[in-house]
């Protein structure tokens, strides 16, 4: 697995666009997000259904044809140097292959952030783009609004991407060692709902593999990693970066069925890497040659995230 092609750090006035490509967002919290935005001195723009709501299922913001075009129009805009995901939710599977990716293409490097339901697009961009990305919070969420740590750290790798080549988390090693690898990963049910889809890479091979997710029951946890380890997608990942379960059961319960699942890898392994569904949820760049140390809980890469 090759490293992705860095987009341009960003730089006081930069525009950014912020889009909605899953679920309803609440208009309070992306004001909320703009204004931190505008405390950055970016220049933050709003595509035009971002608080769109999809008339028969609630739970999508707009329709897709609508976040597709959002997304589109923002990306391929000139003038706009990053797209920001406004929340995650459900709906990016639904959209995504609305999308022209040869325009996509022709638009060239721009910084992307989010994660959840973002994953989708992380794989797609890094597939069909070959991009690296952000996997980080996201303009209208509340740990992007309210948590300095989650802000200083996204901030940080936006402007100054140098300062933040180590990624120290506080975790702890499930299977001791480092790897090196090239990072990917996001929200685990996601990665497995995307094998067999036009956007998905064929395995994780030569990855150092980011896994988190939020609400689900353990016996779901088991059965997308299963299916990653019987489709074969786990075959050859180098390490893997645990980040948040919450609201997934017991934390003991789903500690034990990780390294049930995870330990036969022989790839070393660090749990709460602090990223995800978390309290001041670092920002984890995606698609960069990597260095992961188990035991010290750091991830250190080989060249800053932004050019």
């Amino acid at each position: 697995m090759n490293p992705l092609v860095r987009p341009r750090r960003l730089a006081p006035g930069a525009r950014v666009a912020v889009v909605a490509t899953s679920g309803p967002v609440p208009e309070e919290r992306l004001q909320a997000g703009l204004d931190v935005l505008r405390g950055w001195d970016l220049d933050p723009v709003v595509g035009p259904h971002v608080l769109d709501r999809h008339p028969e299922f609630g739970y999508l913001a707009g329709t897709d044809a609508d976040r597709a075009a959002d997304f589109q129009n923002a990306w391929c805009d000139p003038a706009v140097d990053a797209v920001l995901c406004a929340r995650g939710g459900y709906g990016a599977q639904r959209m995504i292959d609305l999308l022209d990716w040869d325009a996509l293409r022709a638009a060239g490097p721009k910084v992307f952030v989010g994660f959840s339901d973002l994953t989708v697009l992380h794989e797609a961009i890094a597939t069909r783009l070959g991009l690296a990305t952000l996997h980080g919070p996201m303009a209208a969420g509340i740990d992007f609004i309210k948590n300095a740590r989650a802000q200083d750290h996204l901030r940080a790798t936006l402007f100054a991407p140098e300062t933040v080549r180590t990624i120290t988390s506080g975790g702890t090693p499930l299977v001791s060692g480092r790897a090196r690898g090239t990072t990917l990963g996001g929200c685990l049910c996601l990665l497995a709902a995307e094998l067999g889809t036009p956007h998905a890479r064929p395995s994780a091979r030569g990855g150092l593999l980011c896994l988190e997710d939020v609400g689900e029951e353990t016996y779901r946890l088991d059965r997308y990693l299963t299916q990653l380890l019987r489709s074969g997608w786990l075959d050859g990942v180098r390490g893997v970066l645990l980040g948040s379960w919450r609201n997934c059961a017991d934390p003991a319960e789903v500690r034990t069925l990780l390294a049930d699942r995870l330990t036969s890898l022989g790839v070393p392994v660090v749990e709460d890497f602090g990223f995800g569904h978390c309290d001041g949820a670092l920002t984890i760049p995606f698609g960069l040659t990597a260095e992961l140390d188990a035991d010290a809980a750091t991830l250190t890469l080989d060249e800053p995230a932004l050019r």
